[in-house]
């Protein structure tokens, strides 16, 4: 993790903790081992604390449609700060987010595999994974994840 500065309008430094690209390469590994021993081809993305894309891994064979879903749940889970899975629980007809996912030009993706990073109790980026089932989405996801905690 890097702590990184940004400017506003009036000048003030506003530094932020955000994922490395070295993060990234670490988590893209452990989720492609998770991806292998599950037998699926996947796609893994990485967003920083902006949510804009760190890394990007497509597996040979992965679907091609998988390419943007598994991008969009990691800025999902980054720009909303909840995993997909759980934005998909309270997108449910009825409950307060309801229609969420027809929000940011269809970008929003509200099915399980996009997590946010979250290290020192700060968002600091996002995974997103896709290929599998939700549950091996999840799964690949968070061995990302496990890969920051070692």
């Amino acid at each position: 993790m890097a702590r990184s500065t940004y400017y506003v309008e009036d000048d003030m430094p506003r530094p932020y903790d955000t994922v490395t690209l070295e993060d990234a390469k670490r988590m893209l590994s452990a989720a492609e081992a998770k991806a292998a021993s599950l037998g699926i081809a996947y796609n893994i993305a990485v967003v920083d604390a902006g949510g804009h894309l760190v890394a990007f891994l497509r597996q040979d064979g992965a679907l091609i449609g998988s390419i943007s879903l598994a991008i969009n749940k990691a800025v999902t889970a980054r720009i909303f700060e909840k995993a997909t899975a759980d934005l998909a629980k309270l997108a449910q007809a009825g409950m307060p987010l309801f229609g969420i996912q027809e929000s940011g030009v269809g970008k929003v993706v509200i099915f399980g595999g996009g997590i946010p990073i979250v290290i020192n109790g700060s968002i600091v980026g996002a995974v997103g994974t896709s290929a599998g089932t939700v549950e091996q989405d999840i799964a690949v996801a968070e061995a990302a994840l496990a890969a920051l905690e070692g």
